[in-house]
């Protein structure tokens, strides 16, 4: 798989968690399900922002 699919991947995932960060923030109780979703989102975006600079 190139780099450019594993970037798009990787963004998508993001996305997908920052949104469910968003809706957990307002919608769930329990403040720290609020930060393990947000930490999991980080944690994908710094990998894709890895690839991103490695590859130059």
């Amino acid at each position: 798989m190139e780099t450019d699919k594993i970037r798009n991947v990787l963004n998508i995932i993001f996305l997908v968690l920052a949104v469910a960060a968003v809706a957990t923030y307002f919608l769930v109780d329990d403040f720290m399900t609020f930060v393990y979703v947000c930490a999991a989102a980080i944690f994908f975006k710094v990998m894709e922002f890895f690839i991103r600079f490695s590859n130059r």
